[in-house]
């Protein structure tokens, strides 16, 4: 009896192990079809990469004129991204209160000059794109829609490789160390968002306070404009409107920058004539002003001191009076008569 119980406990753990390293053979032979299906498909890459006719056509296209019109084309927008990214220096010139100004003021003043016309351009058209973008595309919507279509092929990939190979997919993936932001590019970054931050706050207040009475009157137009165009027109065309402005105002000020100094000469000489006019009428008219008000104060002046000397005339002490007043006659008595005296008889 137990003889027969040895035997079917060893026969028990002989299927016990044929059957895991059955599970191992599986997940073996697995790997190495993997393994095999990536090395054949890298392999029929090279050759075709390598193949004499595709050797041909990348010369053809990258020798041809089409490649070396965009290779030229390439180096020159890389060369131009370059020099804007190094204008971004502390202009010499600080504010009106003696602080100093962002770097974002000299890269802004390089981008809107055109002096870069590729970046510009660039910048222009992604600013179009995006301000449109967000208007007729919902991108918060396609942003979730993209996180969780990732995060379901991630974790399916996983599940599924657990449940098949006994191990994921998605961690086969997975780096030896997950990325992280260096401080000293932390650091930078923050303080390139102070700078650009303070761009803005350091402008809006040269504007309000007229450092360049130009600009404060290009603002105040621009504002007024916006006042009235808000009420039909929706805050995206007003984004675009500006955008434009921004971008191609200053283009068609550098295309046309002799007329257009020419009319603003002529506009400032006019005005400082007018100006010189209302001036020198202003003065004739306060001087006149001033001549009659002279007049009427030495006019009233002397009246008041009329009735001045009138008032004192009749005001007089009561001693005054009676000194200015002529003395009453004075009678002498009458004499009087002496009779003589009666003689006693």
């Amino acid at each position: 009896m137990s003889d027969s119980f040895n035997d079917d406990a060893h026969l028990w753990n002989g299927t016990s192990q044929a059957n895991g390293n059955g599970d191992g053979d599986v997940a073996a032979n697995a790997n190495s079809a993997k393994d095999s299906l990536l090395d054949s498909a890298s392999s029929a890459m090279a050759a075709v990469n390598n193949h004499p006719t595709t050797q041909s056509i990348k010369n053809n296209i990258a020798n041809g004129p089409v490649g070396q019109s965009v290779k030229a084309e390439s180096e020159k927008t890389k060369n131009e991204f370059a020099d804007l990214a190094n204008s971004r220096t502390t202009p010499d010139q600080p504010a009106a209160t003696g602080q100093p100004l962002t770097h974002y003021h000299s890269m802004f003043y390089r981008l809107l000059s055109w002096k870069n016309p590729r970046a510009t351009a660039i910048s222009f058209a992604a600013s179009i794109i995006f301000i449109i973008s967000a208007r007729y595309l919902n991108v918060i919507r396609y942003i979730f829609k993209a996180l969780y279509i990732t995060l379901g092929i991630t974790a399916s990939a996983e599940a599924a490789g657990h449940l098949t190979l006994g191990k994921g997919l998605t961690s086969q993936f997975r780096p030896r160390q997950y990325y992280t932001i260096p401080k000293a590019s932390l650091e930078r970054l923050l303080d390139d968002v102070e700078q650009f931050i303070n761009f803005f706050v350091i402008e809006s207040q040269r504007i309000i306070f007229a450092e360049n009475v130009y600009a404060t009157g290009a603002a105040f137009f621009a504002s007024l404009i916006s006042y009235f165009l808000i009420k039909f027109v929706p805050l995206w065309g007003l984004a675009l409107i500006a955008t434009t402005i921004a971008y191609l105002g200053p283009l068609v000020y550098i295309k046309n920058k002799e007329v257009i100094d020419a009319q603003l000469e002529k506009g400032y000489q006019i005005a400082n004539q007018q100006a010189t006019q209302l001036k020198d009428l202003a003065a004739q008219h306060t001087g006149n002003a001033a001549k009659t008000v002279q007049g009427y104060t030495q006019q009233y002046t002397a009246k008041a001191q009329e009735t001045i000397n009138s008032y004192r005339g009749r005001s007089a002490s009561p001693e005054a009076k009676k000194q200015d007043l002529p003395s009453p006659p004075q009678h002498e008595p009458a004499p009087v008569k002496e009779e003589p005296a009666p003689i006693a008889a």
